[in-house]
């Protein structure tokens, strides 16, 4: 089937056009690429061939040009390549510039600059503190819904998607242990999420108000936070998360600009407490922050659930403010995670610490019993929204598979 010619209804049409970076088949140069159907528009040729302005944005080997022009140059890029895809004059042009999905090595779209994590799906929070404090009288902490709970990262193990994950090691300790181990982690577990990206950098000491959220955030991807669940037990207090979270970070090899996602965005849930000011989405003029992202978690092929992020309380437009509220700078590459997306039903839940609640209850998949990931487990998150005329805008999915400690 000729590229131009995308089957009715794919998510990958030409109302979705995601980025990413790939090297065709035997060849080690890396090109910015868009995705139509299952073939991949060299972006930068193709803006060479038609004599675009873009054409130094696309020619490059990463992202980060592009994402670090601005609002209006995103706009301009996504315009034009939605008139070069579609448009029958450009057909013979363009044909011999795209290359098959499956003929093609995808690299990780962006040179990540920080990496913070977010904790802003109330289910889950609401899951893991019943399961962490099942006496508290409040399953959330006090601070929970006044502000979203994040903790900088790691940026160097952010990974692309089809990146195996080595079984991390570290000490682990359970209630009864009468000291600490170490060792490979056996309760590794996965987080299903969603990353935004960061294109237009600030001056340090200024904060990025809600408003300003799409002046600065060039598009999203599905993010899987691995976790080591007992390296972390033990290691968190009182500084949180570090060993068992920081080993690998997966990313989906495209990033889908925000522009794509117009008929996706949805009000938040209602908020419960009065929000100040720089975090109040209820204010006059503010524009809902939520997105209705519908994503699939399946190990070994077989989905487990289905998590909605229609349903997070804290958008990312509040996270970004709050990242920055101190004076924090913000750098081209920056990269957030959302959080585990966890929804109100059992099968929505977006972790297998919440799935299986804390092991109890394993899940029972085709080739066996899993309460936590085994080697050879393979993870694949999936996702779609809503798109314009009753289309389904694709979001690239994040796979890896567990290797054995080293």
């Amino acid at each position: 089937m000729p590229p131009f010619d995308v089957p009715e209804g794919d998510p990958f049409g030409p109302h979705n056009l995601p980025y990413g970076v790939f090297s065709p088949s035997g060849s080690r140069e890396r090109r910015v690429g868009v995705r139509l159907g299952d073939q991949v528009l060299d972006a930068g040729a193709a803006a060479a061939a038609l004599g675009s302005p873009h054409h130094a944005l696309l020619a490059r080997p990463t992202l980060n040009p592009l994402l670090a022009a601005g609002r209006a140059a995103w706009s301009e890029v996504r315009a034009a390549l939605t008139s070069w895809v579609t448009d029958p004059a450009h057909r013979e042009t363009l044909e011999p510039l795209f290359h098959p999905l499956s003929e093609v090595d995808l690299h990780l779209p962006f040179e990540v600059a920080d990496y913070v994590d977010f904790y802003a799906s109330e289910n889950h929070a609401r899951n893991v503190g019943t399961i962490f404090r099942p006496d508290a009288p409040d399953s959330l902490t006090p601070n929970w819904k006044h502000l979203p709970i994040g903790y900088h990262g790691r940026a160097g193990t952010v990974v692309v998607s089809g990146t195996d994950v080595v079984r991390p090691s570290g000490q682990r300790k359970g209630p009864a242990d009468p000291a600490p181990v170490f060792g490979p982690s056996i309760r590794l577990d996965i987080e299903a999420e969603v990353g935004f990206v960061v294109g237009v950098p600030t001056e340090l000491g200024t904060p990025v108000a809600l408003g300003d959220f799409r002046e600065h955030v060039f598009g999203l991807c599905l993010l899987n936070d691995w976790s080591a669940r007992d390296i972390q037990a033990w290691e968190y207090v009182p500084l949180g998360p570090f060993l068992g979270k920081s080993f690998a970070t997966s990313v989906s090899a495209w990033i889908t600009p925000l522009e794509a996602l117009e008929h996706a965005r949805t009000a938040p849930p209602e908020r419960t407490h009065p929000l100040l000011p720089y975090l109040d989405d209820a204010a006059p003029g503010v524009e809902p922050g939520g997105y209705d992202l519908r994503i699939s978690v399946a190990v070994n092929g077989h989905v487990v659930a289905e998590p909605p992020f229609s349903t997070m309380y804290w958008t990312a437009a509040q996270q970004l403010a709050q990242m920055t509220v101190n004076g924090a700078s913000l750098r081209t590459g920056d990269l957030y995670g959302s959080g585990t997306v966890s929804g109100p039903d059992e099968r929505q839940r977006g972790s297998l610490l919440e799935l299986t609640w804390n092991g109890r209850d394993p899940l029972d998949l085709p080739d066996g019993k899993r309460a936590f990931l085994e080697d050879g487990d393979v993870v694949t998150l999936s996702a779609w929204a809503p798109g314009p005329n009753g289309t389904r805008v694709g979001l690239g999915e994040v796979t890896g598979r567990i290797v054995p400690s080293v």
